[in-house]
Formats: C-alpha cells, structure tokens, sequence
C-alpha cells in the first residue's frame, strides 16, 4: 500500500518539509529525501524470492522455510529533496552514500 502510493505520500511529505527516509533506493530515486535497505528491482532481492516460490512449488509449506535477510543495503540520499525540504546532510554521511543525486 506504501509502495503504491508512494508519489502521493512524497508530495505530502515534501509539502510539509519533512525528511522522510525510504526502505527502497529506489523511492529515493524516484524523489524521496533518503533511502536505506536492499534494492527491489536488481540484485539479490528478486533471485531470493524466486528460489522461495520454486520451494513452496515443490511442496515445501511456507511456515517451514527459513527467513532470509537481505545481505546487501544501499543508503541513496537525494541532495535535491534534501535542499527542497531544508535538510542539511552532514558530509560524513554524504561520504558514506552509496549514491548521491544532485
């Protein structure tokens, strides 16, 4: 449900001036303050899933497979919503960003 409306809650949070941080790069991509988790589009995320479906499929039950937690995390900060909402982001964290847009 968050994902899905996720234009809808920026442009809230924007309008407030709030620096919201995201659990997807990508909804920092996409014009979110911040983000910091596992990316949902490439990577290792998708390739998890998979394997779990092939297990249930072959007669596994869902509640005996194992939870698996992401290995890989990307922190993305997004200078342009930092500037629009007013955040200062201090450039030890800026060091630290897998990514920054500008």
């Amino acid at each position: 449900m968050l994902h899905a409306n996720f234009e809808l809650i920026n442009d809230r949070v924007i309008t407030f001036r709030w620096p919201a941080i995201y659990q997807w790069p990508e909804l920092a991509e996409a014009g979110g303050f911040a983000a910091y988790g596992p990316r949902l589009t490439s990577g290792e995320l998708p390739q998890r899933v998979a394997r779990l479906i092939v297990k249930v499929f072959r007669g596994i039950k869902p509640a005996d497979l194992p939870i698996e937690q992401p290995t890989k995390f990307e922190l993305v900060i997004n200078l342009k919503t930092a500037n629009t909402v007013g955040a200062k982001v201090p450039p030890t964290l800026l060091a630290r960003a897998d990514e920054v847009i500008e």
